[in-house]
């Protein structure tokens, strides 16, 4: 039972830092914002990074979007991973 618990964490973890880098490279490559997938992907990205959005204030929206938001897929894996394997 903990082991499919801590699997289950570990997949939310993974899926919640996939989204937020889909989100970061489709930024980054200048993916049309109007596009419905698009923009879902963006405004679940958004929604998810919460806190991290403006955490370090770079001049450039791209990298500190790169930046920020890498930030807290990162804290999402490594804090997944924590609590799985508790």
């Amino acid at each position: 039972m903990a082991l499919a618990l801590a699997r289950i964490v570990r997949t939310l973890a993974g899926l919640i830092a996939l989204i937020i880098v889909v989100a970061i490279v489709l930024f980054v490559l200048g993916a049309n914002q109007s596009n419905g997938i698009v923009s879902a992907i963006h405004d679940a990205g958004a929604w998810l990074v919460g806190p991290f959005k403006n955490l370090f204030s770079i001049h450039k929206a791209k990298v500190a979007m790169a930046v920020n938001w890498g930030l807290a897929a990162l804290v999402y894996l490594i804090v997944g991973h924590f609590i799985a394997s508790l």
